[in-house]
């Protein structure tokens, strides 16, 4: 550039800020949309969604006049970008599609998305099978949840075998049965296996128990006594008493529902409590007038501090890929209620009602979630203290350049060698970040069994090279501040030679070896460089470390026998291709085991039902290469 040119020559400098905003509204129409505002590298800072992009544009071109947050999102916006659609419901759903894929910093950002479990009752078999479901709702049957848990649906499910003795084993297992099993002995399942309760006398128990998932446990009650009273009278003593027996069990499942709202039968309760920037969210579930649980969130909310726009954004976020009630009622309303009903109305194809109650049951529904929000928000504040102050003595304990907020911690299993595995455990300033914990299958075929240094290696290499190869720039929060492993002096001398390999030699590396007699408190940490280092026997830091290799030992051992089991029930079948489970089980229905099905012939094989000639001569040659 030359700087002597005249002024009027030179170019003028790059527009940021709300300048760049007030310059693209010029170019801006009326038009409902989403925009996006990027920073100088690129990264997105926020994903917004408008009625009238121009008018919703606009207000970031004021210089003034706006909170802090949204001062410092504007003046890090180097250029914006546009998408218009033809409706303000588009482009909310479009909104939340990019947030959830791109993880901007301004905005409000759901991070727990996990699905929740349901109970389904099977409808592809005479006795129906009662059973926990989660994920896609692709199996023939009524499904009846959310339930908050895992536990939520076991104790239900644990409930329902007491009153209404459904089965709850695989058809298979049903198919195998020559004799009741114990289940039946603790009077728990009719055992329709062996024929000890007929197909319409079991169709009337699944019916009891679809009643009592839908909130009509009073006429099942009454039902039963009404029945008990007839078998009494008919003198059939020993079906009185069974009938008895299931009365006491549904009258005590009555009696451990925490919540029975009496006027709700199906909502879904939102209550949100913000504190020193951080936001809590309670979602309880009440199906059939009872409650199935509760769930807490603690979404990102980016810097906002308006109830009404996190709630809108959890509520976005939250039922993208689940079926929301016909009633939601919220503790702080959203911005713009009717566009999330519509949206969420269209989602469930039927009606949705958002509400925000202020006196009666409704209301105490509220009440008390918002009271378990503010109660859960205040234990996980002083958790991150006290994590926090952890972290500092940790930096300040081994001289690390920052305050690590992702520690990454790596450990091996194997047995001899068989099945060996590797992993990797994340913590941070609010504690274990388990959705990045990670496994690795060894896979090198050169790794000679049992070498940890070898397995090392190849987890190391998997894991930097993705990131090099995702985030060359380390722009995002992928990259650890401090690397953690199970092993001496020479551990870290291998690992940092792995890492300089792949030219990553400024991330602290911290080896936690056991001392003498292998003794917890006897730790000896090693480092690059330096001498070995040993911390107080009462240092909380000492503990932390303890924890994190404990931690990533339990994961790694956890992950080998996930693998060790997986590898005991294989099947040879299964490596086949063009043999699927029907195919599977037809030609062990035929020859009794996967070795018979080695040593049969091409006529045999060609002779199972499904089995074409091609694909007999697959299975065939699959079994006998050479021919």
């Amino acid at each position: 550039m030359d700087d002597t040119a005249p002024p009027a020559e030179r170019p003028a400098p790059p527009l940021s800020g709300h300048r760049l905003i007030a310059d693209y509204c010029r170019r801006l129409d009326s038009s409902p949309g989403v925009y996006r505002m990027l920073d100088a590298g690129g990264a997105v800072l926020y994903v917004g969604k408008a009625r009238n992009l121009r008018a919703r544009v606009s207000n970031y071109a004021r210089p003034s006049g706006h909170s802090v947050r949204i001062a410092r999102m504007i003046r890090e916006t180097a250029s914006m970008m546009f998408l218009s659609t033809r409706t303000e419901t588009e482009a909310l759903l479009l909104e939340q599609n990019l947030i959830k894929q791109l993880k901007p910093r301004y905005n409000v950002l759901l991070r727990d998305d996990k699905s929740f479990p349901n109970i389904l009752v099977t409808r592809n078999h005479p006795f129906p099978q009662i059973k926990k479901h989660r994920g896609a709702k692709s199996e023939k049957g009524e499904y009846y949840g959310p339930f908050a848990s895992a536990g939520a649906v076991n104790r239900t499910l644990n409930q329902l075998q007491r009153v209404f003795l459904l089965r709850s084993c695989t058809d298979s297992t049903f198919a195998s049965r020559t004799r009741p099993c114990l289940l039946y002995q603790i009077k728990r399942c009719s055992a329709p296996c062996v024929g000890r309760i007929s197909e319409t006398d079991y169709a009337g128990l699944v019916a009891d128990a679809e009643r009592f998932l839908q909130g009509r446990s009073t006429a099942v009650q009454a039902r039963l006594a009404a029945d008990m009273a007839d078998a009494s009278e008919a003198m059939e003593y020993e079906r009185a008493a069974a009938l008895r027996d299931r009365i006491k069990a549904l009258t005590a499942v009555q009696s451990v529902q925490a919540i029975n709202p009496k006027g709700v039968p199906e909502a879904d309760v939102v209550a949100l409590h913000l504190d020193a920037g951080q936001a809590c969210v309670q979602v309880f579930f009440i199906r059939g007038n009872q409650s199935w649980g509760n769930r807490d969130f603690y979404p990102r909310t980016g810097g906002a501090d308006s109830p009404a726009e996190i709630m809108q954004a959890f509520l976005a976020q939250f039922y993208a890929d689940k079926l929301p009630p016909r009633l939601i009622l919220l503790s702080d309303g959203v911005e713009d209620a009717d566009l999330m009903a519509r949206l969420l109305s269209d989602r469930a194809g039927r009606r949705v009602v958002l509400g925000v109650p202020q006196r009666g049951e409704k209301a105490d529904l509220v009440a008390n979630a918002l009271r378990n929000a503010r109660e859960s928000l205040a234990r996980r504040l002083a958790e991150s203290a006290t994590q926090r102050r952890l972290l500092e003595g940790l930096a300040e304990a081994f001289e690390l350049p920052v305050v690590p907020r992702r520690i990454e911690v790596y450990d091996n299993s194997h047995i001899q060698g068989a099945a060996p595995v590797g992993g990797m455990i994340v913590a941070g300033p609010e504690g274990w970040v388990k959705n990045q914990y990670r496994k690795f299958n060894i896979k090198g075929t050169e790794i000679t069994p049992g070498d940890d240094f070898g397995m090392m290696r190849e987890v190391l290499t998997r894991r930097f090279s993705r990131l090099l190869k995702d985030d060359p720039d380390r722009a995002s929060e992928a990259w650890p501040d401090l690397l953690l492993i199970d092993g001496g002096a020479g551990q870290v001398s291998a690992v940092a030679g792995i890492l300089a390999e792949l030219g990553v030699e400024d991330i602290p590396l911290i080896g936690v070896a056991k001392g003498q007699d292998r003794d917890h408190g006897k730790e000896v940490f090693h480092r690059v460089g330096m001498r070995p280092k040993a911390l107080a026997m009462n240092d909380p830091v000492l503990y932390f470390t303890q924890r994190l290799r404990d931690e990533a030992h339990r994961w790694a051992i956890g992950t080998h026998r996930a693998r060790r089991t997986k590898q005991a029930l294989a099947n040879p079948l299964d490596e086949i291709p063009g043999v699927g489970p029907a195919r599977k089980r037809a030609l062990l229905a035929h020859f009794g085991s996967a070795k018979a099905v080695s040593n049969a012939g091409l006529a045999d094989l060609h002779a199972v039902e499904g089995i074409s000639v091609a694909l007999a001569r697959t299975i065939h040659d699959h079994f006998h290469p050479e021919g």
